[in-house]
């Protein structure tokens, strides 16, 4: 065995599968004739080596990794016309990852974790596109006259650190075409809503202490969160806006990438009693400075000086609409900045999405919560984990856990009905009580106070599917998307598109988009869970197969009547139509 650095390139043929079962001869000859004509001379030209096919895929490295991603810019240029000839859903079309690695070579195979990114970076490609790492962004840049989007950091199969991912930006008209393709998978320009819309980047920590990290992620949530209850304006959620994190993105490019107006940046510095927050907003399209100041307060101003930032902030985007709807639902801050501390902290490991992270969330909301009783937004996010608990069988008690998930969001709504969270959190757990009209009631009016609010909408559109109202669900989660296109759980309102389409019989289009929220980094069992449904209805038992394993790999407990016994569907047919699907791909009952 042989260890060495080299820069390795994962391809795959996207939906190779549907291609395969509407003409199995064809593909392969097809794929072959694509091997032998395109990938392989422009691998070989670049001096390369294909080190192994596998199936649809194909594995090779280059000695520089500069010619690493020459070669994948060269063969995804020319796929549009070496396909232009074949019917649009008959076409072929690549996803490449390339990744710049130490790796063990045995033979002519390679093994290793540089290996491992590569292919999970070509699962994180859109269609006809190209992700990289990090290491090969800052090895090629500046050395290649290519664009390259930064997609912040993923949490990645089997590797304990997120990765920072970035994008080619490619010009072949073909990237993101796939159908079904959601704005994560293909997160080019979007569209400008017909409202101003703005995000809001995680604010700088410039304390040198990394603790305070917390704190500086907190000041942006909570302008997030008042920025998101004014009812003219477009407002990117948190979990989007963060895969930003430690980067210094040009603003132009997360215009594109997140379809809004303006940026505001900032940055907080903490020393003793004091606290200095510079912000600045830009018009992102032109990279114009609208506005810039700077505060300095005591930390007990904080809440104070955040409204007064978001009143200045309103004015500052337009100017023009002084007289427009201002009324905002304030949030009632908590009375000591230690409650809010250990609430922010809570929220970090929320958002990882994990059963270990989860728990550790749970205990930091508790003693927010200690410190301050009446703090509404800490009551509501640990009903929102308990929730969480309980959907994704975390915990062995869920009638009491959601019992207390309820007690606690009853709470957090008596405290201050004006607190978007609370009301969603008790949507939610309306939700597997199978209460889905006070459920609707409950998230319809967390829009009304938030309407910026992405899983409120998620939380809308699901209610639906339950409720037996899948056409009416499709808006509300597309809604969410575009309000959240970056969201760590973005699996989840792609697993819900899914869901509804599957309960309208639209499985190929089902299937589409449970392949995608698997694809996703951190996927949970319920995409494997839609998966496995959508190919059992399609007959592809096979790939059902590998879908049950990766499922129960997650869930090794799941059985089919696990969904009956946690999802109250309203219509049994529903019920029915995603139980049979299970069973279709192998599930006993």
């Amino acid at each position: 065995m042989e260890r060495r650095l080299t820069a390795i390139l994962a391809a795959d043929v996207v939906g190779y599968s549907r291609l395969m079962g509407a003409d199995e001869a064809g593909t392969l000859e097809r794929l072959k004739s694509l091997r032998k004509e395109l990938v392989q001379p422009r691998i070989t030209a670049r001096r390369g080596r294909i080190v192994k096919l596998m199936g649809d895929g194909l594995l090779a490295e280059f000695p520089s990794v500069v010619e690493a991603v020459r070669c994948a810019v060269e063969i995804q240029q020319a796929m549009p016309e070496r396909e232009a000839g074949q019917p649009e859903d008959e076409r072929i079309t690549l996803r490449i990852g390339v990744n710049l690695g130490d790796i063990i070579g045995e033979g002519s195979d390679i093994y290793g974790d540089g290996v491992n990114l590569a292919a999970r970076l070509e699962g994180l490609a859109s269609p006809g596109g190209i992700c990289i790492s990090s290491t090969v962004h800052d090895q090629v840049r500046g050395k290649l006259t290519l664009n390259f989007a930064d997609l912040g950091e993923r949490q990645v199969k089997n590797f304990d650190q997120p990765v920072r991912v970035y994008r080619v930006v490619l010009d072949t008209g073909t990237e993101g075409s796939e159908a079904g393709d959601g704005p994560l998978a293909s997160p080019g320009a979007l569209e400008l809503p017909d409202k101003p819309s703005i995000a809001v980047l995680p604010f700088s920590n410039m304390s040198g202490d990394p603790e305070q990290d917390y704190f500086a992620d907190g000041i942006t949530e909570d302008i997030i969160t008042a920025l998101s209850r004014v009812r003219w304006l477009f407002v990117i959620a948190r979990n989007s806006t963060f895969s930003y994190k430690g980067t210094s993105p040009d603003v132009r490019q997360v215009s594109r990438d997140l379809g809004v107006l303006y940026v505001l940046e900032g940055s907080v510095r903490k020393g003793g009693n004091r606290i200095r927050i510079t912000t600045q907003l830009i018009e992102a399209t032109t990279g114009r400075h609208v506005w810039a100041d700077r505060y300095d307060r005591d930390l007990g101003d904080v809440f104070a000086l955040q409204d007064e930032l978001t009143e200045t902030l309103i004015a500052a985007i337009e100017p023009e609409l002084s007289t427009a709807e201002r009324e905002r639902a304030i949030r009632k801050p908590p009375e000591t900045l230690d409650a809010w501390s250990w609430f922010q902290r809570g929220l970090w490991h929320h958002y990882r999405f994990t059963k270990e992270d989860n728990a550790e969330a749970q205990v930091h909301f508790r003693k927010a919560i200690a410190l301050d009783p009446t703090f509404s937004r800490a009551l509501a996010a640990l009903a929102h984990a308990l929730y969480w608990d309980t959907l994704f069988g975390f915990t062995e008690t869920p009638q009491e856990t959601l019992a207390e998930a309820a007690q606690l969001a009853r709470k957090a709504i008596s405290l201050d009905d004006k607190e978007p969270f609370a009301h969603f959190a008790m949507g939610r757990v309306h939700t597997l009580k199978g209460e889905l009209d006070a459920t609707i009631a409950e998230l319809e009016q967390a829009i009304e106070l938030n309407p910026s609010f992405a899983h409120a909408y998620y939380g809308l559109g699901f209610a639906l599917i339950l409720a037996g109202r899948p056409e009416d669900a499709i808006p509300q989660i597309d809604r969410a998307i575009r309000l959240n296109p970056h969201d760590p759980s973005i699996w989840t309102f792609m697993g819900g598109r899914s869901l509804a389409l599957m309960l309208l019989e639209r499985h190929e289009d089902a299937l589409e988009w449970a392949a995608q929220s698997a694809r996703q980094a951190n996927a949970g069992w319920l995409s494997h869970a839609l998966l496995a449904t959508a190919l059992g209805h399609l007959g592809r038992v096979e790939e059902a197969s590998r879908a049950v394993r990766d499922l129960l790999e997650l869930k090794p407990d799941f059985t089919i009547s696990f969904i009956a016994r946690t999802l109250p569907f309203k219509n049994p047919v529903h019920l029915e139509l995603f139980m049979e699907g299970l069973r279709k791909a192998g599930l006993p009952d």
